[in-house]
């Protein structure tokens, strides 16, 4: 029997060998491994969430390499990770491999059925080597595969890209999205010809109720990456090494990009932003400038209970405690502030710590997109403080204590309005927002172990600059003087490791008792 490289079935290395031949190429093939193990088992059904330019599609190019029948891939994969594992070979281009793009089936299915043109393309490519298994009769595409295994036991491996790309653009089609599911679960559950599924899109599957169509996935999403951590994202030796490759500063590309957060990997970077970075030699918005932030905005501005503030809270560099186990993994049923939280997770606007249940923006590419969101409109209380902030930042390392007080007065005045919370969140919340513009300058950390204990806010100055490092301590209804003390008793600059240059002291207090309300500050120059 000849096996036809198709379009969809057994498709070609193409993809993939343009990718190991670009000038970045990151290996990340130790995913085979781990697909190699799930292959006829219970767990032969995976379902992987990523937001867009994560990596998604660039993984099916590899596994369609890897194991379709309809290409000779040895080569290609010489020298990589999976070459060194033990069941590299027994699993080499051994396959029937269907290999679908959902995303360019509902393009051009227009007005059609998405699926009935799926099974029209896909049963096309299977009569050009199992045409002799066919009726004249047509069939769909489960009796197609079904026929197919029952006179020859081939067993298929379908990878499946965009696969929630109707639950995205047809939001408002329940029905329509229930017959897809249906179609799904029909192809794919408890099938003899199933060997493996790899599917991947932005959002989990869909939940209906209690239950799902497709509850035989394991799912591994931006709530939990499980054992897929690592290939998520870039992971910090993987940036180092491409930093010292291309001479661009580590502590740069770590404040644009780095900022997601898992259980074994603490710190995955945004893939796309960094090969962008190191190709072009400059530090700029490459993820988002591929979406713009009015649909970010449409979110942000949703009217929930304290979620304007939250968001408020972590542009400021704090976390939130989000409940993620309500959200339907769609996004028109959002009911709550912990649904559009969790939705913008699995989005890639916000970080998730699964350990603490907290969430947060992640690093400085996506902040300006939430700034860039709040410049359109309706959040002038933000804009006012943020705009503010290259004055603050200048009139603190010039020492004006006066004018610090002054405008960090204005700023906690400015967003409390916002806030639901008078309390020390709020105040640091309105002193992370007005110092927002250091973040060109500098690596800002909330909570940050050191010492004796946690100091507030810790200013640590990136290569770049030449500007000394800041220690802030806030009080609440004490002294600017008993903050500073307070830095200096528990030992605060340990906080800043190796760092040698000049420090500055900040010690800012608020007190609530006073009828005005005034900010106070304090600030001592220090040689570390």
């Amino acid at each position: 029997m000849v096996i036809f490289m198709g379009i969809y079935v057994n498709p070609g290395n193409k993809g993939f060998r343009e990718a190991v031949q670009s000038e970045i190429y990151v290996d990340k093939t130790g995913l085979i491994a781990l697909m190699n193990r799930y292959i006829n088992t219970e767990q032969k059904y995976i379902c992987v969430s990523r937001p867009r330019r994560f990596g998604k599609s660039m993984t099916l190019k590899m596994l369609a390499a890897y194991y379709s029948r309809g290409c000779d891939s040895a080569g290609l994969f010489k020298g990589l990770k999976i070459e060194k594992d033990k069941a590299f070979l027994k699993h080499l281009n051994q396959y029937d491999v269907i290999y679908v793009n959902m995303q360019q089936f509902l393009n051009r299915a227009k007005n059609q059925d998405m699926t009935v043109y799926l099974e029209k393309a896909v049963i096309g490519e299977l009569k050009e080597s199992y045409g002799d298994l066919f009726s004249e009769q047509a069939c769909i595409l489960t009796e197609a595969l079904e026929r197919i295994y029952a006179k020859e036991e081939k067993e298929f491996i379908f990878l499946i890209d965009e696969w929630d790309c109707l639950m995205r653009e047809r939001q408002e089609s329940e029905v329509m999205q229930k017959q897809y599911l249906d179609f799904l679960r029909d192809l794919l559950k408890d099938q003899p010809y199933v060997a493996l599924v790899y599917m991947t899109g932005i959002l989990p599957v869909k939940k209906y109720g209690y239950h799902s169509a497709l509850n035989m996935f394991r799912e591994y999403s931006m709530i939990n990456q499980k054992m897929l951590e690592e290939y998520t994202g870039f992971t910090v030796d993987e940036v180092k090494g491409l930093c010292e490759r291309f001479g661009m500063d580590f502590d740069d590309t770590s404040n644009w990009y780095d900022g997601y957060r898992f259980k074994k990997y603490k710190h995955i970077y945004n893939p796309k932003s960094v090969v962008e970075a190191m190709s072009c030699q400059d530090f700029s918005n490459y993820w988002t400038s591929t979406e713009t932030y009015e649909a970010l905005k449409i979110y942000m501005d949703m009217d929930f209970d304290g979620l304007r503030g939250d968001i408020a809270h972590m542009l400021g560099g704090g976390s939130i405690k989000v409940n993620t186990n309500s959200f339907q993994n769609d996004m028109r049923n959002l009911k709550t502030k912990d649904d559009v939280l969790t939705l913008l997770i699995h989005l890639g606007y916000l970080g998730y710590d699964s350990g603490s249940e907290e969430t947060f923006i992640p690093n400085r590419e996506i902040a300006g997109e939430f700034e860039n969101a709040m410049s359109v409109g309706g959040w002038a209380e933000v804009m006012n403080v943020l705009k503010a902030s290259e004055k603050l930042l200048e009139a603190t390392l010039h020492g004006d204590t006066g004018s610090v007080a002054r405008m960090l007065d204005q700023a906690h005045s400015e967003v409390a309005s916002i806030l639901t919370y008078n309390d020390e969140n709020s105040l640091g919340c309105a002193i992370g927002l007005a110092y927002y513009s250091a973040r060109k300058d500098y690596k800002i950390i909330r909570e940050l172990p050191a010492g004796k204990g946690f100091a507030d806010i810790v200013f640590l100055p990136l290569p770049h600059t030449d500007k000394p490092a800041m220690v802030v301590e806030l009080k609440y209804g004490k002294t600017a003087g008993a903050a500073i003390q307070q830095i200096k008793d528990r030992n605060y600059t340990q906080a800043l490791g190796g760092y040698s240059g000049e420090t500055f002291l900040v010690g800012v207090n608020y007190d609530r008792d006073n009828p005005n309300k005034p900010h106070s500050c304090v600030i001592e120059k220090v040689q570390k």
